[in-house]
């Protein structure tokens, strides 16, 4: 019996223990709740900066209590200067117009080459010893230098079916010009019979030069257009900047081109920074039909009749190329005479002077101007070459004959 009553009591009392000790658990994490809780102070407080969650705290003011200055003194933004106000537009003169103005002032450059009656190339020559002359207007130089540059050149080669000793001359003067080369030059060639055809585009590979004068073996038809094949070469290069010029191998006789002499006169003129070359082939057959006449031949040169007035006119044609853009015309009769030619073509073109001027007359009014080079001595006489015996030398100045005053088309 008291073994049960004492049971029963054990029982309640180890229950009341653990409900105790269950009840001391609970209020020691709420006490830990309560302390991790926010106070009601900083309840307020946060609930007053959740007011506006995207306002940020302010700086505080510049410089140390009580004071307003300090190392970066920013301002408040109720305090910051105004802006500066805009500049002063200029006042309006009366008359003047309200755009600008663009002012093109031509700008004339002439080579010029002063050469020995045999062909050498005077090289000590200075901006003093030239006087040139617009319209008998004398200019006043701007620019003088000496150039010895890479040429940018275009070979024209007559390549028809007409006659044997014709093709042969054609190649012949191609060939030995090709040789002439060096690796900086740009070159192109083109041959032309009742109309142009580019050979090669312009390049600096020699070898390809000589491979597209290889492939000249089967001329086509024995039409010789020269008027309109020296057209269209004008044409293409009017695109290429800088100076070039233009080797003509021809016979310089026109058969079928749409193009009359009046025409092509006119193109040359207007065509500036060109100077043109002009190489005379066929004397073999000249001499022929001098003395023979070509009533025989059966290709090409009879069609039109082949007199010595043909050949004259052909002559006077490619030399007043030569003359309208300041170049010099050959005659070789002889293969020995065609390397002569080239190797003076060759001098000329990479040794020249070059003057510039701002002509006095800046109107472009597409009038054509005439051009005049002269050389005197240092004194302003005239100017005396001599050799290196001391024998006084005559010499060649040569230059283009005038320009056509005109807007530059870009």
């Amino acid at each position: 019996m008291f073994f049960r009553f004492f049971s029963s009591e054990l029982r309640r009392t180890t229950y009341t223990c653990k409900c105790l000790l269950t009840l001391a658990t609970i209020v020691a994490v709420l006490v830990q709740i309560s302390a991790a809780l926010p106070s009601p102070q900083d309840q307020s407080s946060q609930a007053g900066s959740q007011q506006n969650p995207n306002q940020q705290e302010a700086p505080p003011e510049a410089g140390g209590p009580n004071s307003d200055t300090g190392p970066y003194a920013i301002p408040k933004k109720g305090e910051e200067p105004p802006p500066p106000p805009p500049p002063p537009r200029p006042k309006k003169v009366e008359g003047m117009p309200d755009y600008s103005i663009h002012v093109d002032v031509p700008l004339v450059t002439v080579p010029v080459m002063v050469t020995t009656k045999n062909g050498q190339f005077i090289s000590n020559l200075k901006k003093e010893n030239f006087k040139i002359f617009e319209d008998g207007i004398p200019q006043t130089i701007n620019e003088f230098k000496i150039e010895d540059a890479p040429i940018t050149a275009v070979m024209l080669v007559e390549f028809a079916s007409t006659n044997y000793f014709l093709l042969r001359d054609t190649l012949q003067a191609s060939y030995i010009f090709a040789n002439t080369l060096k690796k900086d030059d740009w070159v192109a060639v083109i041959s032309y019979d009742m109309k142009p055809d580019i050979v090669v585009d312009f390049t600096q590979d020699k070898n390809a030069v000589m491979a597209g004068l290889n492939t000249l073996r089967m001329p086509g038809f024995a039409e010789t257009n020269l008027f309109d094949a020296l057209y269209d070469t004008l044409d293409r290069m009017d695109r290429v900047e800088g100076h070039k010029y233009i080797v003509l191998v021809s016979t310089g006789l026109d058969t079928f081109s749409k193009l009359n002499l009046n025409q092509i006169m006119q193109k040359v003129k207007t065509t500036k920074d060109v100077t043109i070359f002009p190489i005379s082939i066929g004397w073999i057959l000249r001499e022929y039909c001098e003395t023979h006449g070509c009533t025989g031949l059966s290709h090409g040169m009879a069609s039109y009749g082949m007199h010595q007035i043909d050949w004259l006119q052909a002559d006077n044609q490619m030399e007043t190329f030569a003359k309208l853009t300041g170049g010099r015309f050959y005659q070789p009769r002889f293969e020995g005479d065609m390397v002569d030619a080239f190797k003076d073509i060759a001098g000329d073109i990479r040794h020249q002077y070059t003057i510039t001027y701002h002509p006095s007359n800046a109107k472009l009014d597409g009038t054509y101007r005439k051009l005049k080079v002269e050389v005197v001595a240092d004194n302003g006489g005239p100017l005396k070459i001599q050799d290196q015996k001391h024998k006084d030398v005559k010499y060649d100045v040569i230059a283009r004959e005038g320009y056509t005053a005109k807007h530059t088309v870009e």
